[in-house]
Order: structure tokens, then sequence, then C-alpha cells
């Protein structure tokens, strides 16, 4: 049973309300006056509290003041005759839960019951009922999808009940895993089939890293907009949808694509593709100095300034441009102090903290701790997008009239299945994918590219094959392998075929 207390000088006029609630199974507490109501609270467990605004002794305003000391997140309703806009202020700002104007009617209390007592389990029941009705619609999506625009269909409607269920803390949860894991295996058949032929038929295949700035960035910069470009490197689709609330403030948004990223799902090949408008192929090739080996010690995307300079030359643009890494919180308020005597029409930034976040999740505990699942990642990148100057930064772009782009060059999934590789000793060392000679494996769900030149990919060598993770798997060595099937399970990774991996989002936005 949910206990009230109702603080009110004239309690006589509560007995309808009492009788009304008592049948609905709740136990009122009246309190003749504000210390009354104070003294119920700290007795007994309450659930929420009435409280008129007019009251001799202490002012509703003062009770709700000494409630906020003894039990801050306690839920508290002022009822009053007055409407004055002063009053209603002084509530608000002491986090009242809601305000209520005499005379109120029974239903409107019900009202206040089922929001801020019974919200969440409300939540809950409906939202769970809401998924129940649509898993088979869903499951007919996954084992039907034949194009990459139908399982991208299929990643928003995933992606959006992930973040109701874990809103909603709901036990569907984990059915929805078990969705989304079909969903995987349907995909990674599906870029098997597929995927070579893009390469074969490119008036045909759907949008890829290297058609970003072609199709989403040089039209909005021919018609004369002002431009910013951002990647948000290791940014998955469902991460862009969480953040999207804070930046509806400055930004309303024009158009909202998923594209996909190519393989592998790594920064030296998808972010380098983005900015050269090139495969890594065709980079390697044609610019050399600025293609990064597997097996140097060079940093993967060092030229991506230098790569974006010979995408425009190769378009015959002319366009002036600035670019921006920003890696910590004290060069991004660096960049927002720089960004009013900004003059040039493209401006690029990447931002590499959701990437950080990442790696330093597998090598931290702490990091664990604080991110065991998706939904504490997510909530994670939430709270870093309000706290950190990075908002700001969207902020001050927004009132400086800019168009934003704002894409990313893979995500992320959480391994859970650890698969066994042999290979030699220069094989490159990410969990997802492998590059080398003599890659030896028994699990046929491997995708392997044994001709990487067809795809647009490099060979270090003339027998040099891909090798690709799908769903939750990681590679791993026999030296070792179950200290390292240990050590990074549950631990988020890129570089494989997974649909939060390559379906990633493209998202125009205007100002304000």
């Amino acid at each position: 049973m949910n206990t009230i207390v109702w603080a009110d000088d004239e309690i006589d006029l509560l007995k309808p309300y009492i009788i009304y609630l008592s049948s609905k199974g709740y136990e009122v507490i009246p309190a003749m006056s504000g210390q009354d109501a104070i003294d119920a609270c700290k007795e007994q467990n309450v659930d929420i509290v009435f409280l008129d605004e007019q009251m001799p002794g202490l002012s509703g305003i003062e009770t709700l003041q000494e409630l906020k000391k003894v039990h801050p997140e306690l839920p508290v309703v002022m009822i009053t005759k007055s409407e004055e806009e002063q009053i209603m202020e002084q509530a608000i700002g002491q986090q009242i839960a809601d305000y209520l104007i005499k005379p109120v009617n029974p239903s409107q209390i019900l009202l206040c019951l089922k929001k801020h007592v019974h919200s969440r389990q409300i939540l809950e029941e409906h939202t769970n009922a809401n998924y129940r009705q649509e898993f088979s619609d869903i499951t007919y999506m996954i084992n039907t999808a034949r194009t990459f625009d139908e399982f991208a269909a299929i990643e928003r409607t995933l992606t959006q009940w992930e973040l109701k269920l874990q809103d909603a803390n709901s036990s569907m949860a984990e059915l929805l895993a078990m969705q989304r894991k079909e969903a995987n295996a349907a995909f990674a058949k599906f870029i098997r089939q597929n995927y070579e032929q893009w390469f074969e038929q490119p008036d045909t295949r759907p949008m890829l890293s290297n058609d970003v700035f072609r199709k989403a960035v040089f039209p909005l910069l021919d018609e004369g907009k002002k431009v910013f470009v951002v990647v948000i490197d290791n940014f998955r689709y469902s991460q862009w949808k969480t953040i999207q609330p804070l930046l509806a403030e400055f930004f309303s948004v024009r158009s909202e694509q998923l594209y996909s990223a190519i393989l592998p799902t790594a920064t030296q090949y998808a972010r380098n593709a983005i900015f050269a408008g090139l495969m890594p192929l065709q980079i390697q090739q044609q610019f050399p100095e600025y293609w990064v080996e597997e097996g140097d010690e060079e940093t993967k995307n060092k030229y991506e300034r230098e790569l974006i300079g010979t995408m425009l030359h190769r378009f015959r643009r002319r366009d002036e441009y600035t670019y921006f890494k920003i890696n910590e919180s004290d060069f991004c308020e660096k960049v927002i102090r720089q960004l009013k005597s900004l003059s040039t029409p493209l401006n690029i930034a990447v931002v590499n903290f959701i990437d950080m976040l990442s790696h330093s999740r597998t090598d931290s505990k702490m990091m664990r701790e604080l991110a065991p699942d998706e939904a504490a990642y997510h909530s994670l990148t939430l709270s870093w997008f309000r706290h950190s100057p990075i908002l700001e930064f969207f902020r001050q772009v927004a009132q400086l009239g800019y168009e934003l782009v704002l894409t990313t060059d893979h995500g992320t999934i959480r391994v859970t299945d650890p698969v066994l590789i042999v290979a030699d000793k220069n094989t490159n060392t990410n969990l997802r994918y492998k590059v080398g000679r003599s890659l030896s494996f028994q699990d046929r769900s491997i995708f392997e590219l044994a001709k990487p030149a067809k795809v647009g990919l490099p060979a270090p060598n003339l027998t040099s094959t891909y090798a690709f993770c799908t769903g939750n798997m990681f590679f791993g060595y026999p030296n070792n392998y179950n200290y390292y099937a240990q050590y990074y399970r549950d631990t988020f990774q890129h570089g494989g075929i997974s649909m939060e991996e390559m379906i990633i989002p493209l998202v125009h936005m205007q100002p304000k």
C-alpha cells in the first residue's frame, strides 16, 4: 500500500478525498500543519506529499524547504488557491513535483499519483506490452530483409526499443538482445553475399564511407552554406539517438540517414576513406606518402588534413577549409575560442572521446564497472556530452549559423564469443579483423576476403587475405587463448561485421 501525507489546516474538507483514495488502495495520513507533515515523513516511509500552500505556522513553501532537507527525493505536490506567478516560481525553484490550483477533483489527484508514484511501473508495463506486440513484426523484418535499406530500418527499430526498454528497466531486454543477435546473423549473411558486388556494381550499392563528402557535404557548399562537418570516432547509431535531445536545443534535423562503413570498420580504413573520398587501396596507390601500413608504428590517421586537401583538389573544388582534431577538453575550449574568427566555408572537426572511452573500458577495471553493458555505455556517452566542452562547441557552431553534418567512421559492438585463429607473427592485432598470410580458422561464420583488391583494400603481401568476425565474436590466438578470451570478453570492439559497426548515422542539421 502506498502512503500519502496530505497537509491542510482545513482537514475536514479532505474526508471525501481520503475515502476516495482509500478505495483505490492508498493510505492517507492527514496533517493539520506543515510541522505535522514534516514529523509524519520522519516517522514512516511516505511515497508522496500533498501540501497546502497557505497554512498557519510554516507556510507551504517553508514546509517544502524543510521536507527537501530530510527527503530530497520525496515528490511534493503543492495545492493552492493562488495563481500568482511568484508563488509558482518559488515552488518550482524548490523542486516541487507538481502544482495544483484549488478546487481539485479526485481525478487530478489520481493523475498526480500515477505520474509521480507509479510512473516507472506504468512505463515498464506499457513498454513491455508494446514490445510484445511488435516482436513478431521485427522477426518478420529480420527474416525478409534483402537490402541494406531494410537492414537499416531494422537497426532503427532495434535501437528505438533498446533505448525504450533500458529507460523502463524492462524485463524484455533479454528477449530484445536475442533479436539483435538474430538480426546480426542475418546481416552478416547479407554482407557475405553482397559486399563484393557493391564494388562490381557501384551504381546500385548503398552509400559508403568514401561517398560522404561528395553526397552530403559538397551539395551544401554549392548552395552557399557555411558547413561544419563533425566526425565523432567510434560513434554508433544508438549513441547518436542518446545525445540527439541535447542538440535539439540548438539545431533542427533536416535529414537523418544511415549509411555503411567500409570494411574493416576501423579508423585507418573507414575514416581515411571519408576524408580522401577514396577507398584505401586507391589512397595507397595515389598517395602512398599518406597511407600508413598495418605494421607501421605511425598513427593510422596522421594525414587526415592532407587527405582532405587531395579530395578537394581531385573534385576541382576551391573551398578553403579548417581541420581540428579534438582529443581533450582543453583543446576543445581552444577551438571554441577560435570559432568566431573563422571565415572558411568548410570546417571539419574529429572528436575522439568515444573511441578513448571504448579503449579505456577495455584496459581499466574501473571503467568496466562504470559501463558493464550497453545501457551504462549510453549513459556515460550522455554524461560526457552534457558536461564536457563539446556541448558548448555545438552551441557556438549553431549560433554562428553553420549547417552541421554529423557522422562517424564506424560504430562498435560488445564482444562476447572468442573464436580461434592461427596467423603468422606479422598479422595485425585488431580483435575483430585480421589481415595477413596463411590465416587459418574453423568457424564458418568468419567472413574471408581472399582478393582484397576487389573491394578496394590494400594487401601487405601478394598472398594476404582479410578475415572478419561477425556478430559478437572476437579473435584469439592459440597462445594464452583462455587468458585473452577472458580479458577481452564483454569489451567494446570494432573492425568487423555487425549492424552496430557498419550501419552508422549521417545527420544534416540546421541552426535554430
